[in-house]
């Protein structure tokens, strides 16, 4: 990038690529940094024009971080998460994943888009193998969800977690992290919190969910007081779902956030330089239905201990995981029993067998 900034070919001077060369080899990386860093202040726009589903937060020390607000099948949220990191040219981007789906930043929309829509045993085996029976169930559901989204849509989900990344890589010094807390916590914690009958119910219903979705339907996740009122109906049916699901990680992308957020120590030319720092500059690329619970706990003194931790399953999971092993042992063997049953009489029905058990029967009549 640096090289990319000065006067054409045209107007240098022939002996340029050689004093090029030459000063490239002499400068230091503290040097180096420090005209890279330059350059990316100038460019950082000191008054952004930023998309309205941005909201900007500040630290004590002079942070500054832009929270992107957005709906997971948008293509406005692209375009609002790559505007943002090129105005504000960032230290940091954080976005709302971990590493147990960090996988759908290397795979390409085609690869992602029919990996959605594919639900079969081998995914649900690992998914059960990776979160537990009851855990592993739900997720299955939640990613049935996705794929009528997606096929509804014919888009992948975290398009604005991609651009995200691919954008972040063109900013100089930008790191990249993850906010979100791992998902076998969380669906854990989720399944725990709930009644029998509450899981039976959401079970059901993301089981026979089948409403089109619009394009327009996805846009209005990102109208605040729509969003709101949705979040309010979730709340009044499943709250401790609600909790789990949502409040716990407002509470988890916030604390990342401002860890993120911490002020930049510059390089030293030498040990004996004092110590420089200067505020970081971040973007936060989250759902939309996050942004106020980040900006409620903002000012907050935030311990992730505890929603980290995973309690011991209730009774009511105890005995929903044994319906379910039952379920499945009792289709299981009823399908040997019928398997085994046409058998025999496949067996009995073949006149070599008919002939045996006839001259089996006139024996025992002899007798």
């Amino acid at each position: 990038q640096a090289a990319a900034d000065p006067m054409s070919s045209s107007d240098a001077p022939e002996d340029g690529p050689k004093e090029t060369s030459s000063v490239s080899q002499n400068i230091s990386d503290a040097d180096a940094f420090k005209i890279l860093l330059e350059m990316k202040m100038k460019k950082r726009q000191k008054k952004p024009t930023l998309p309205s589903t941005v909201t900007e937060l500040g630290t004590e020390d002079g942070s500054k971080v832009y929270v992107v607000g957005t709906a997971h099948f948008s293509d406005s949220s692209k375009k609002d998460v790559v505007k943002t990191i090129q105005e504000v040219q960032p230290d940091v981007v954080v976005v709302e994943l971990c590493q147990y789906r960090v996988s759908m930043l290397k795979m390409d929309e085609k690869t992602l888009l029919k990996e959605a829509k594919e639900i079969n045993l081998e995914k649900l085996q690992q998914a059960i193998k990776q979160n537990g029976v009851m855990s592993g169930l739900m997720q299955m559901l939640l990613l049935k969800v996705s794929a009528h989204i997606t096929e509804q849509l014919g888009m992948a989900p975290g398009g604005e977690f991609r651009e995200a990344f691919k954008e972040a890589s063109k900013v100089p010094f930008c790191k990249f992290h993850l906010g979100d807390r791992p998902i076998p916590v969380t669906f854990k914690r989720a399944i725990a919190a709930l009644s029998f009958w509450q899981k039976v119910k959401l079970a059901w219903g993301l089981c026979f969910l089948s409403d089109p979705i619009s394009k327009d339907d996805v846009e209005k996740c990102k109208q605040k007081d729509l969003l709101e009122q949705m979040m309010a109906e979730m709340i009044g049916e499943f709250p401790d779902l609600h909790r789990t699901i949502v409040s716990e990680r407002d509470i988890y992308l916030t604390y990342m956030l401002k860890q993120a957020a911490k002020q930049i120590e510059l390089p030293r030319a030498s040990e004996t330089e004092p110590r420089r720092y200067i505020p970081a500059v971040v973007v936060g690329v989250v759902g939309m239905g996050h942004v106020p619970g980040i900006e409620k706990n903002w000012n907050s003194d935030l311990n992730i201990q505890e929603i980290m931790s995973v309690p011991p399953p209730s009774a009511s999971s105890k005995i929903f995981k044994f319906v379910i092993k039952a379920t499945v042992f009792g289709l299981m063997g009823y399908g040997c029993y019928r398997i085994g049953q046409r058998t025999v009489q496949f067996i009995l029905s073949m006149p070599a067998a008919q002939s045996y058990l006839q001259k089996l029967t006139e024996i025992r009549s002899q007798h």
